[in-house]
């Protein structure tokens, strides 16, 4: 997912988004302790992606309070 696609979804969705990412990459881990995971790269994207979901989810956070004051 791109960041341009990510600034376009609301807090509450970057939220879910990075439950679902942490979740994957728990299943990815998994899968390479029992030798079943066939791409190992995916975890690598997948741990960027939810740098990037944090990131904009703070980006909009800081936005929100500046709005606030």
């Amino acid at each position: 997912m791109y960041a341009n696609e990510i600034r376009e979804l609301s807090l509450e969705e970057i939220e879910q988004k990075i439950l679902e990412a942490h979740q994957e990459l728990f299943n990815l881990r998994f899968q390479m302790t029992t030798r079943q995971l066939k791409d190992y790269n995916r975890i690598k994207v997948v741990k960027r992606e939810i740098a990037r979901l944090n990131t904009i989810a703070h980006e909009k956070k800081m936005q929100a309070r500046r709005s606030e004051s």
